[in-house]
């Protein structure tokens, strides 16, 4: 788990501008996600771990136990998630009061992340890449 502690800076993406016009937003809502590109770190804690979004716009963190499902507000919506961490790969999943869910796949290599999105709404995957 060679991730940790390091920061991931986005570099680029694709079929991201599709899922998001997946999600039946608004324009100012889509483009927002569309320019939502935050550095992101994985730190352990104890038996915890904890992930931190970072923009310039301000910072967000997630402490969570592995496997273990909490509740979590997400652009204005509550949701259940549960982070898995296998290895190298960290697996996020939220699920919605409407049955919607998404799946977040963060892979790291070396000094790369590639994340994987997949939504119940979608049909198709995004990806995101950056790079510590």
């Amino acid at each position: 788990m060679s991730f940790f502690g390091k920061e991931y800076k986005f570099v680029s993406q694709e079929n991201f501008e599709e899922f998001v016009n997946s999600l039946g937003l608004t324009p100012e809502q889509s483009q927002g996600f569309l320019n939502y590109k935050p550095s992101q770190k994985y730190e352990k804690d104890g038996d915890s771990f904890v992930y931190t979004s970072s923009t310039a716009g301000g910072q967000t963190q997630n402490k969570f136990q592995s496997g273990v499902e909490f509740e979590e507000s997400n652009a204005g919506r509550k949701c259940k998630t549960v982070y898995t961490v296998d290895g190298d790969t960290v697996t996020q999943v939220q699920k919605y009061e409407d049955g919607t869910t998404f799946t977040f796949v963060r892979q790291f290599s070396g000094d790369d992340m590639t994340v994987t999105v997949t939504s119940s709404k979608w049909d198709g995957v995004a990806r995101r890449f950056y790079k510590a």
